[in-house]
This record gives C-alpha cells, structure tokens and sequence, in this order.
C-alpha cells in the first residue's frame, strides 16, 4: 500500500457519520449554497492536523495534487495541511525554487477549484500565496479580486493578513476599496476582518478608510472592522450607513 493510500484509508477510519452531517450544514453544502457538492467525513481538525503531521514528510505534490482534486472536504484540508508545511521548511532554508513550485501549484488550484470553502482558504492564503509575495509583486492578487469567482477573491483578501502582519497596509487597502461593494457575504466578513487587523496595528489608518468608506461599506463588513471599537464609535459609524 503506498502512503496515499494509508493516508485516504487512516482518514476514512477516523469517520464520524453524525459530525460529517453536521459539518455538510455548517459548512452550506446545499443546493445554491456555497459550498454546494463539498463531501465530509466528519472528522476534527486536531485529528486532520495529526494525520497531516504523520505524512508530511512521506507525500510529494503529485499525491497532494490527487487529495486536492477530491470532493471530500478532509482530503483537500490535509492536502492544504501538508503544502504549508512544505512551504514553511523551503522558506526556513530560503529555497526560492522550492517556495515558488509551491506557491504556483497553490494558485493553480485555486483556479481549479479545489480551494473552495472559507476554511480551506482562510487556512492556506496567508500562508503560502501571502507569504510567498512579502517582497514579491503582487499582480496576482489583483487578476484573483477581479475573478468572478467568490474562492478567488477571498484568496487575495487573506493573503494580504501576511503583508499585515509587517505592518504593510497598501495592497490591503486597495483590495477593500475594490471589494467595497461585492456582493458576497463571505467577502463582506474577509474584508472586515483584514480591516481590523490593519486598526489593531495602526488605528488611525482605519479610521481614515472608514471615514471615506463607512457610509457605502455593507453592514458585515464594516461592524467586523470596528469590533475592537468602543461602543460609542461603534454606534457612530454604523449610524452613517
């Protein structure tokens, strides 16, 4: 048996029918819901992390590429488990041929698809795609915001959690005022949140964003970049919508 196949079948053992149900509502698998056709077996993240953990070391890109093409959500989560992990020993040995093959096999399947659900991609983003363009240019982010795709667009939206976490708010700031008016709730909620990490670091550059933007900015979006405010500023900026 290879170790794909021991990975699948340890992943398979550890099924939980009733948490899977549970997972497939949580996660809006429905018909017309965003994660319509997304499979689970119901298991926990500790026990995805510990399996990851287990056959890191033992699985290339090729395998990842065959648990990344699966519908079954804990196939493609320790996919993405086991990619950053690869990213993080290339990027602590500074390979910048290894860093880049990961980092365009990421945003290849991102295009596929295959990192579709806001945990795969609230995971994943900021630590491979984010990371990877710290010192990088950033064209891609922008081809990402522009994509008809809801998956694509929180990609670039948590990749800049990374430039945030430098205190580099540029790209962050105009990905928001791109995304000011999208229509999707899951990007309402990304943007708030970069938002507030940027008013964590720097809160008068939040300011500034909401006292141009507060007054046309979808309710979401701007009551998760004002959660650390005081009640009163609270109320007086969701007053302006």
């Amino acid at each position: 048996m290879s170790y794909l196949e021991e990975l699948k079948k340890e992943i398979k053992d550890n099924s939980n029918s009733e948490k899977a149900s549970l997972l497939m509502k949580f996660f809006k698998t429905g018909k017309g819901e965003y994660g319509e056709g997304d499979l689970f077996l119901g298991l926990i993240v500790p026990i995805q992390r510990k399996i990851s953990k287990k056959y890191e070391d033992k699985i290339g890109l090729e395998e990842i590429q065959e648990l990344l093409n699966s519908k079954i959500h804990e196939f493609r989560l320790i996919a993405l488990f086991i990619l950053i992990k690869k990213y993080e020993k290339a990027n602590k040995i500074e390979d910048e041929y290894k860093k880049r093959e990961i980092s365009d096999f990421y945003i290849k399947n991102v295009r596929k698809g295959n990192v579709n659900n806001w945990d795969l991609v609230d995971l994943s983003a900021p630590n491979i795609l984010g990371n990877y363009l710290i010192e990088k240019d950033r064209k891609i982010l922008y081809n990402l915001v522009k994509s008809s795709s809801l998956w694509e667009r929180r990609v670039a939206v948590l990749s800049c959690f990374s430039f945030i976490r430098e205190r580099d708010f540029k790209d962050a700031l105009k990905i928001a005022e791109i995304l000011i008016q999208d229509k999707q709730d899951l990007i309402h909620k990304a943007v708030g949140w970069m938002l507030r990490e940027i008013g964590k670091r720097e809160e008068k550059v939040l300011r500034k964003f909401l006292d141009k933007y507060s007054s046309i900015m979808p309710r979401t979006m701007l009551r998760y970049s004002i959660e650390k405010f005081s009640r009163e500023d609270k109320d007086n900026y969701m007053g302006k919508i």
